[in-house]
């Protein structure tokens, strides 16, 4: 063991090693998210060209890119999760090349830049490929990269208008398609200025020949802020209702609170932000997969960084570090700057630390720098930072567990609409509250709808369906209020979904339960009025006759919802469902029979409902009766509910037995005022 060495060029193959630990374990089961749904519908109904108009009225650079990628890769999770894996990959590649070009005589210092910065766990949103690739990974490393060729023009002027020419093409790539690193243009300064202070003492020689150096990328940044000022003043800019920050009495005071915010998120709390994670689910499968995880990358990093070798490096250690930490913070403050000129907040574990990849460049340098000042012992300096690196991997796994979660929902949400709602009149709109997903919206599922709903999309057609969500979007100027007869337009980049309120159908699809259609007779607002408002307010639009009972099911595509799963019981539930609409209560009983023999039955008492009606039109008041109690014993909520069913059964039934257990019933359950 003693005499194993990895030389400098296995440096590339640990990246790799690394990448796939902290990303690539569960991508198998990792799906699409938020924008990635209406991309790959576009890029699959509307065809790649389709991003050049689609992004036409804002980020309209950010069209090319999606135009190439989306027609190289096809629209299946699996293939983008993997591309994001590359791209990671690449990323921490650029970096370490381009930091090596800035500090040739500090490679060990640069590689544990690089490492951090491959698995900066501030940044949760590695599994919204589609998006993210597109639109910040490519710019990123355009960014850096051209940070490179700007250290590579200083230090080889021979190269210098060639690797000047580069840089500048690459700054364009890097800041014109988005708006996320336009802070980061400063740090160029910066680095400008270490590399002449090698060689050129005195502050006023020295600034005149950085700011020379510095002028052309200045001018190309100006332009684009111009761009940027022209885009939003002209009222083309329209980018997912952001708006900008309005100034304060105290903005000043907000400033120097969010920057202090971000360095200390950014530069410290992040990195061991998984121990409050794996402290809070000790005994969880994924915990232990993650501590397992943790284990295996520190003992892995620690040996290869002791036993690297890179013997001509650390030329003054000290020099170096000050400069990253002085780099680092700059980096972080001016990477959070845009969102919080855009009004948005710095939150980890949310989609709001998306915003964290502008600043995790500065926060690798940062830390990095931090180490080298504080930890003089080599032996303990590489025992922290494989430690670090280590937890930072967990955190990654931990994060791509989350996401793992919110596609085995989506899923089931996809099958159980199949199920329930073989197919719809066009013009449909979907209404619900809200969906228990983290990393869905309800425009961002309406893609997902018409995938499965309308497979023959055309682009000459309207789009035929939409999803709503009241929580969100109810007084707004796409829904303005629950009342019959409102039209509904809803702009969807290049086409546009026309209906109205009163063609609409109500779900509702509960954290633990399955999915349901809500409606004014079976499961009216009185049964659900423990619910939100925002849902129950909204069900007497809903109109079940737009679902066409006798459709054959849907063809779901098998890249995006795999095969059709067992069918346990919210298969028999949604069924159940659609046999009561149609008054088919023979099925609805049979369908309960065949869900018992299966031992299935409900984590929801609400979800005994169709049956409980069922076997008391089919003569089974006994079983009906049976399970009412048992609904009620395990959810007393329910009680309206059982009350307005058991009323309406004794309307409708012709069986004695029927009626007297429905009188039984109605005085036990206290139903009369």
């Amino acid at each position: 063991m003693r005499s194993l060495k990895f030389p400098q060029k296995s440096i590339p193959i640990a990246f790799f090693i690394l990448t796939i630990l902290a990303y690539g374990l569960l991508i198998p089961w990792l799906g699409f998210y938020w924008d990635d749904w209406p991309f790959a519908w576009i890029a699959h109904f509307l065809g790649p060209a389709e991003f050049i108009p689609a992004f036409r009225p804002f980020r309209p650079f950010l069209g090319p890119i999606f135009l190439v990628t989306t027609s190289i890769l096809p629209e299946s999770p699996l293939y983008w999760q993997a591309f994001g894996i590359i791209i990671r990959f690449l990323s921490a590649l650029a970096a370490w090349w381009s930091l090596r070009k800035i500090w040739p005589d500090n490679i060990r210092s640069v590689l544990t830049v690089s490492l951090l910065f491959l698995v900066f766990p501030g940044y949760s949103q590695q599994w919204v490929a589609l998006t993210h690739i597109n639109q910040e990974w490519m710019s990123l490393i355009a960014y850096l990269l051209s940070f490179g060729l700007t250290a590579s023009a200083i230090r080889e002027p021979g190269k210098f208008r060639v690797s000047t020419t580069l840089a500048l093409l690459l700054l364009f790539w890097g800041v014109f398609p988005t708006e996320y690193f336009i802070g980061f243009e400063p740090l160029r300064f910066l680095i400008i200025w270490f590399l002449i202070a090698e060689k050129i003492h005195g502050f006023w020689p020295r600034l005149k020949r950085v700011v020379k150096l510095w002028s052309p990328y200045f001018l190309l940044w100006a332009a684009n802020a111009l761009w940027l000022s022209f885009y939003y003043t002209a009222g083309g800019y329209d980018s997912y209702d952001v708006t900008a920050g309005q100034p304060s009495g105290n903005m000043f005071l907000q400033l120097i609170r969010e920057m202090g915010d971000a360095l200390y998120k950014t530069g410290g709390y992040v990195w061991v932000q998984v121990l409050g994670q794996f402290a809070r689910t000790p005994t969880a499968p994924s915990t232990l997969l993650g501590i397992g995880l943790v284990i295996v990358c520190f003992v892995l990093a620690a040996i290869y960084l002791t036993r690297l070798d890179l013997s001509s490096t650390a030329n003054n250690p000290g020099k170096w570090a000050v400069q990253a930490v002085i780099l680092g913070t700059a980096g972080i403050l001016l990477g959070r700057l845009p969102s919080f000129a855009a009004g948005l907040p710095l939150k980890l574990q949310t989609t709001y630390d998306r915003f964290t990849i502008s600043m995790m460049f500065g926060a690798s340098l940062f830390l990095a720098g931090l180490l080298e000042l504080l930890l003089k012992n080599k032996k303990l300096r590489v025992t922290v930072i494989s430690l670090i690196v280590a937890l930072a991997a967990g955190q990654q796994f931990m994060n791509a567990n989350v996401f793992r979660h919110d596609w085995t929902r989506q899923r089931e949400l996809a099958w159980q609409l199949s199920w329930r709602i073989p197919d719809m009149k066009q013009g449909t709109l979907l209404l619900t509250h809200q969906l228990p997903m983290d990393y869905e919206s309800d425009l961002s599922f309406t893609a997902p709808l018409n995938w499965i709903y309308a497979p023959d999309f055309t682009p000459a057609e309207d789009m035929p369906y939409a999803l709503l969500n009241t929580e969100k979007r109810l007084g707004g100027p796409t829904l303005p209020e629950l009342k019959r007869d409102i039209p509904i337009l809803i702009p969807y980049r290049t086409v546009t979904f026309h209906g109205s309120t009163s063609e609409a159908i109500v779900i509702y699809f509960p954290p633990s339960g399955c999915l349901r259609v809500l409606d004014p007779l079976y499961a009216n607002s009185a049964t659900y009025k423990n619910q939100s408002s925002y849902l129950t307010d909204a069900i007497f639009l809903s109109d079940p006759s737009r679902i066409l009972t006798n459709a054959p099911p849907p063809t779901m595509p098998k890249p995006l919802f795999g095969t059709e799963p067992t069918h346990s019981w919210c298969y028999y539930y949604t069924k159940a469902e659609l046999a009561r609409q149609v008054g088919d209560w023979e099925k609805v009983t049979a369908l309960g029979e065949e869900a018992a023999s299966q031992g299935y039955s409900p984590t929801d008492p609400y979800e005994w409902l169709p049956f409980i009606e069922g076997y008391a039109y089919t003569g089974s008041s006994d079983i009906a009766e049976e399970l009412s109690r048992k609904a009620f014993e395990k959810e007393p909520k329910i009680r309206k509910g059982l009350c307005i069913l058991w009323e309406r059964t004794m309307i409708n039934a012709t069986d004695h037995l029927t009626k007297k257990a429905a009188v039984r019933l109605k005085t036990e359950f206290k139903c009369n005022p």
